[in-house]
């Protein structure tokens, strides 16, 4: 991480996304789940808030490929898989394990892979192979109450994105009869590798990132 900062010509970039219709979603989506598992012995786990963040990093990056890429010196790697390393903390220090394929696969069974790698990550029972590598990176510290952060990239990656706290906030509304309303908001700050990646085309990663937040149903389609 040290070589990475020291290397790497970081910028960030840092936007507030409304999450009200992801957090509907999310709860829509465990209710199904809930209804499908009743009465069987195992019941699954609930999709967390970062299963449905991940998903939107991966239609996003296909939207801006750019994003989902590496720099390997003299030349720029572009993947064509979006396979998003999600950093994990263990006792024994940060790991980021791989959803390989994100874009291909639904909330479900990102969660569920996400909740079965993060398990292995903390008992140090991962193959190398699920976590060296990877093409994009995300890390929530928000169950931490960290409102925001600015994570350092993880090389020869190009992206990675922090992922702050929710808050709930006043915004305007132009059909509230007080001309406002309360929203839970949350800060995203997308690290960029400025030889990679350029700030407008950082922005644009960002600006279809919350539209797959504040929209999420797009993700569906």
């Amino acid at each position: 991480m040290t070589q990475s900062k020291q290397t790497i010509p970081h910028y960030y970039l840092t936007v507030d996304v409304q999450i009200d219709e992801l957090m509907k979603l999310r709860s829509d989506l465990n209710d199904s789940i809930a209804k499908l598992s009743k009465g069987k012995e195992e019941k699954p786990a609930k999709i967390s808030v970062n299963d449905i963040f991940i998903k939107a990093m991966a239609h996003a990056s296909l939207c801006v490929p750019e994003c989902n890429s590496a720099w390997h010196g003299d030349f720029i790697r572009q993947y064509n898989s979006v396979d998003v390393c999600v950093a994990v903390a263990t006792p024994d220090g940060l790991i980021t394990p791989i959803i390989f394929g994100a874009e291909k696969k639904g909330i479900f069974t990102i969660s569920q892979e996400v909740k079965s790698l993060a398990a292995r990550a903390k008992a140090n029972k991962l193959r190398p192979e699920e976590f060296q590598g990877g093409s994009i990176t995300i890390s929530n510290l928000g169950m931490f109450g960290i409102s925001s952060f600015s994570a350092i990239i993880n090389p020869p990656q190009a992206c990675i994105l922090s992922i702050g706290g929710a808050r709930k906030c006043l915004v305007p509304d132009e059909h509230s009869h007080d001309g406002y309303r309360s929203a839970t908001m949350v800060s995203v700050t997308l690290g960029c590798d400025h030889r990679v990646v350029d700030g407008a085309v950082g922005a644009q990663w960002l600006a279809e990132f919350k539209s797959m937040i504040e929209c999420p149903a797009r993700m569906l389609m």
